[in-house]
């Protein structure tokens, strides 16, 4: 038999928001009228989840992780504690810029390290794994791993997680190839 969601009696879940079954909202949440969460994900400890947010199964999104408005994770992403999503690249408080949120998309299997800035309007490929701290300021291919300050590539990772050797193969036993800019798994 399927588990309901659980939903902290400290967090605020609007009238209108979708939270998936066996999903689990943690202490001072608030996931705003329009946001879709899919099933068997965790929020952490105030996480803000938007309007118009989305977020595939099987998310993990660490604690003080805000989702604005325009930001889309596929499903099984990993999000680090205290990670920072954008969505105006030009913020002013005196002009607003609500028509010009951007969309940043995280394809499935993602994962974003602690304290990293995803700034909007960019893409993380499938599988892409974005370090620690890193700030990304462009799109990240597939299965790219991206650190520093801006990100830059500085390798490629497996589907599991584990860095891929020189010859795009990981200890898992999976192999990978390179194609049009970005990683993919070889089947079979």
């Amino acid at each position: 038999m399927r588990e309901e969601s659980r939903v902290h009696p400290t967090a605020v879940v609007d009238a209108g928001a979708e939270i998936g079954e066996e999903t689990r909202v943690w202490h001072f949440c608030h996931v705003m009228t329009g946001a879709r969460i899919g099933r068997d994900c965790v929020l952490g400890q105030n996480v803000f989840v938007a309007t118009g947010v989305r977020v595939g199964d099987g998310c993990r999104i660490q604690n003080n992780v805000s989702l604005y408005e325009g930001v889309e994770l596929g499903r099984d992403v990993f999000v680090g504690p205290s990670a920072v999503f954008t969505n105006v690249t030009r913020p002013r408080a005196g002009f607003p810029r609500r028509d010009r949120f951007e969309q940043t998309l995280v394809g499935p299997g993602a994962s974003i390290g602690a304290n990293a800035t995803i700034r909007c309007g960019v893409s993380l490929g499938e599988g892409a794994f974005v370090a620690a701290g890193a700030v990304v300021l462009e799109d990240v291919p597939s299965f790219a791993v991206v650190a520093g300050v801006p990100a830059r590539k500085i390798g490629w990772a497996c589907r599991c997680g584990e860095r891929l050797d020189e010859n795009l193969s990981c200890s898992c036993g999976r192999s990978f190839r390179l194609d049009d800019g970005g990683c993919v798994e070889e089947v079979g």
